[in-house]
């Protein structure tokens, strides 16, 4: 599902406007600082600092909720401050988003799920053991009755990942003499990767649902921001040199990234 953004570049979307705020005798609570209060609606704030950003972003996640990413030298404040001042756009986003189908998010028995670029399905199966699920090669046990099989085997994909991308990433920085100081596997909700100054680099566990080559871009993505902290043409040209079918892997993110979340 696509996301709704607005940025604060010039010409990203925004429009001048008068804002008038209406006081009554009765004051509203104000809400935590995790959430917004958005035609009277209680929806979920996430301010998130990314030290490449250059401006203010402001998301609408297919979750509901609103997601801004603060520029290095941004703050938290007006970061809050610009997602307030754009109500209007988040509860049209709102609600143009309700008015979509609902989704089965569920994993059962016949489903088909991405696994290394393929759409693979999910067979149920009786073992020795108890019931299992098959996809591909690979074999997870779930709990009898139960109604939905993603938990499990969203474990067992996550397992795998920690299992495989941290020696591949030391295996490419060790072609390209860059140091990493360690690997970390995660759930992020919008990265599918970082790595930091200090030689940290956190991927996505979804990479392992990714094509092989678009996992590997990710991979040396992150990695060629130890030469370059930044997305410069310097960068690029660094990328380039390391994957030169990054473009390739680019449009795939584009175009089926966000299903994977």
């Amino acid at each position: 599902m696509a996301q709704a953004v607005l940025d604060s570049r010039p010409g990203g979307g925004l429009t001048p406007r008068v804002q008038l705020q209406l006081f009554s005798e009765t004051k509203e609570p104000e809400p935590p600082a995790d959430a917004l209060v958005v035609a009277g609606r209680r929806v979920p704030l996430e301010l998130v600092r990314h030290d490449r950003a250059r401006r203010y972003v402001l998301r609408l996640r297919p979750d509901g909720t609103v997601r801004v990413t603060v520029p290095r030298r941004g703050s938290l404040r007006a970061a809050r401050a610009f997602a307030e001042a754009h109500a209007d756009w988040i509860a049209r986003q709102l609600t143009r988003l309700a008015e979509r189908p609902a989704q089965d998010r569920r994993w059962l028995a016949g489903t088909r799920i991405p696994f290394r670029g393929e759409l693979v399905e999910l067979q149920v199966a009786e073992a020795p053991s108890g019931p299992v699920v098959r996809f591909a090669e690979r074999i997870v046990p779930v709990p009898a009755g139960a109604p939905d099989f993603r938990p499990a085997v969203e474990r067992e994909l996550r397992r795998l990942a920690s299992a495989e991308l941290p020696p591949r990433v030391f295996a490419f920085a060790a072609e390209q003499q860059l140091t990493v100081r360690s690997v970390t596997v995660r759930d992020q909700r919008s990265r599918w990767g970082s790595c930091s100054r200090r030689g940290t680099v956190s991927l996505n566990w979804r990479l392992v649902q990714m094509p092989d080559a678009v996992r590997d871009y990710v991979i040396w993505h992150e990695l060629m921001h130890l030469r370059e902290m930044n997305h410069s043409a310097r960068f690029w040209r660094a990328v380039a040199a390391v994957c030169p079918g990054f473009a390739d892997a680019r449009r795939w993110l584009r175009r089926h990234g966000e299903s994977l979340r």
